[in-house]
C-alpha cells in the first residue's frame, strides 16, 4: 500500500524536494514563529470575500505559484500595497527566505501556503483572483516527466474557475519546449486568450519586472526567456 501511494504521489506531484540545506537554528526558530501568522489554513472554509485574509485593505488579489527565492513576490508586494499577494512554495528554504523579507519590510499584504498549489486552488472560491503568476516553474525536461508539468488541462480548469472574468494568467520560462507546451495547452483549453499583439510582446519582460535568480541563471547559460500573458475569457 505504501509503495502504491509513493508511486501515485511521484506521478501527481508538480514539485520536487521539500528541503535543501538545513536552516540555521535562528532561521528555523524565526520560521516557526512567522509561518503560522502568514499561513493560509485550508481546514477552514474559504472566506468570501477573500480579501479578509489580509489585515490591510486590498483591492486586487494575486497568486504566485512556486515563488522560489521570493524576489518577485516581495518586490511586487512592496510596490503595490493595495494588492493582496498569496504565494505558494513547498520548499522550506524558499519559504524561510520570503518570510524573513516580509518580516524585515513589514509587508502586511502577503499570505502563503506551503504545500501543493492544487490544494489551495481547489479551496479558493470561484472568480476570486485578478491574476495568477507561474514564473520559471520546474520544466520537468525529460519527456517521461512532462505529465508533472503544472500547466495542464486540469490545472487550467482550476485557473479558469478561480480567476475573475478578464483575469490574467502570466507565465515565464526559459525552456522552449515548456513555452510551446503552454501556448498549445492554453489554445486548446479555450478559456484563455493570449494577449500578444506582435512578435516582440512575448520576449519582453512583464511591466515592472524585477530580475530573479532563475532568469539570471538562464542568461548565464545562454538561454532567453519568454513572458506569456493570457486573459481569462
Amino acid at each position: 500500500m505504501i509503495e502504491a501511494e509513493r508511486r501515485s504521489r511521484a506521478t501527481e506531484a508538480f514539485f520536487g524536494r521539500r528541503k535543501g540545506k538545513a536552516l540555521r537554528t535562528q532561521q528555523a526558530e524565526k520560521l516557526k514563529t512567522l509561518l503560522p501568522a502568514f499561513l493560509i489554513d485550508l481546514t477552514t472554509p474559504s472566506p468570501q470575500p477573500l480579501d479578509v485574509l489580509f489585515p490591510v485593505p486590498v483591492r486586487r488579489l494575486r497568486l504566485e505559484i512556486g515563488f522560489g527565492g521570493g524576489e518577485h513576490l516581495i518586490s511586487r508586494a512592496l510596490e503595490d500595497p493595495t494588492t493582496g499577494f498569496i504565494g505558494v512554495e513547498p520548499f522550506i528554504n524558499s519559504m524561510q527566505k520570503l518570510l524573513a523579507r516580509v518580516d524585515e519590510t513589514g509587508a502586511h499584504n502577503v499570505r502563503v501556503y506551503n504545500d501543493d498549489a492544487t490544494q489551495l486552488l481547489d479551496w479558493l472560491p470561484n472568480s476570486c483572483l485578478d491574476q495568477i503568476d507561474l514564473l520559471y516553474p520546474d520544466p520537468w525536461p525529460k519527456r517521461k516527466h512532462w505529465k508533472r508539468r503544472f500547466v495542464s488541462k486540469v490545472n487550467l480548469d482550476r485557473f479558469h474557475r478561480v480567476l475573475k472574468p478578464e483575469g490574467l494568467f502570466c507565465f515565464a520560462s526559459d525552456i522552449d519546449t515548456y513555452v510551446d507546451w503552454t501556448l498549445i495547452a492554453c489554445r486548446d483549453h479555450g478559456g484563455f486568450e493570449w494577449t500578444a499583439e506582435n512578435a516582440a510582446d512575448w520576449i519582453q519582460p512583464f511591466a515592472g519586472w524585477p530580475s530573479t535568480r532563475y532568469e539570471a541563471k538562464a542568461k548565464r547559460e545562454g538561454r532567453s526567456s519568454a513572458y506569456l500573458t493570457f486573459r481569462r475569457v
